[in-house]
């Protein structure tokens, strides 16, 4: 049996893991990111990120079936632009000072992955790493900012924007992983689960 549980409240993930023909078993982890944070003011970006993806995994508790091969995926996003880290806005006002101050540029996101893999009798499998994909967006205008930004859909997002709902209309390029860019990299996982002897196809959902 194989089965993947997602260490997120995302419904960006979970949409991109079902998409991809897995149904995953979803936990969202209680993770204090902002604390976190405030002890990683000196580190890298991808450092950073990588380490909340760290933090969210390990406050997922999942037990495994005796025959039973268990994945958890905890990521973090964060947007990078002028040598500044920026996740998600949370309110209305930083939502248009952002998207004020990135209109019409290009900046980094990076979403940091820390997938644990359970074999029964065997130590638990971590990995960490971090997906840089470049975004280019365009330039609404002021009133497409406030009226985008009071619709509530990019303020849970990192960088502020979505790029599979309203926040398309904004995005005039990715250059890189896509999928990485709505939450998670499937490039990443497949790569991942292949170095541990395992098929991404073991775990897709089974039809007919």
């Amino acid at each position: 049996m194989h089965r993947i549980i997602l260490a997120s409240s995302s419904p960006s993930r979970l949409a991109v893991l079902r998409n991809a023909g897995v149904e995953p078993q979803v936990i969202a982890p209680e993770v204090d990111e902002d604390a976190i944070l405030a002890e990683l003011h000196a580190a890298g970006p991808h450092t950073t990120v990588c380490t909340l993806a760290r933090a969210k995994a390990a406050a997922v508790a999942v037990d495994s079936g005796p025959e039973e091969v268990s994945v958890v995926i905890a990521c973090d996003s964060m947007l990078l632009l002028d040598g500044q880290l920026s996740g998600k806005p949370h309110e209305v006002a930083e939502c248009i000072r952002r998207w004020r101050q990135q209109r019409g540029r290009t900046a980094e996101l990076i979403t940091g992955h820390c997938i644990t893999i359970r074999r029964p009798g065997q130590a638990d499998a971590v990995s960490a790493d971090a997906v840089s994909t470049l975004v280019c967006f365009g330039t609404p205008s002021d009133a497409d900012i406030e009226a985008y930004a009071r619709t509530g859909e990019p303020l849970g997002c990192a960088g502020a924007f979505t790029l599979e709902a309203l926040g398309g209309w904004f995005i005039d390029g990715v250059d890189g992983d896509p999928s990485s860019v709505l939450g998670l990299s499937l490039p990443l996982i497949r790569r991942t689960l292949a170095a541990h002897e395992l098929d991404i196809s073991d775990f897709w959902n089974k039809r007919g």
